[in-house]
């Protein structure tokens, strides 16, 4: 494993996930109750949004703190476009 990579807002996107994973539980207890799809469709629409704003926030988060732009080379521009194609 590379190195330990910790930010400030990794606390917040752990967090985020978090309640995402609870709300994936709850889809799962609702598809196993027999609930209503568009109950089960609505609530997974939620999950997703939740982990695509986490997504987004560790995106940003490793631009402020793991990219320099006044220090960019080759390598910098590579992670650069490597993390970009999670947008």
């Amino acid at each position: 494993m590379s190195d330990a990579h910790d930010h400030p807002g990794h606390p917040k996107i752990a967090a985020r996930l978090k309640r995402a994973d609870g709300h994936l539980r709850s889809v799962i207890e609702m598809i196993e109750a027999g609930r209503p799809c568009l109950d089960i469709a609505q609530q997974l629409h939620a999950v997703e949004r939740a982990v695509a704003a986490a997504k987004r926030e560790l995106i940003l988060d490793h631009l402020d703190h793991c990219l320099d732009p006044a220090h960019a080379d080759a390598l910098e521009a590579d992670e650069f476009r490597k993390i970009a194609r999670h947008l």
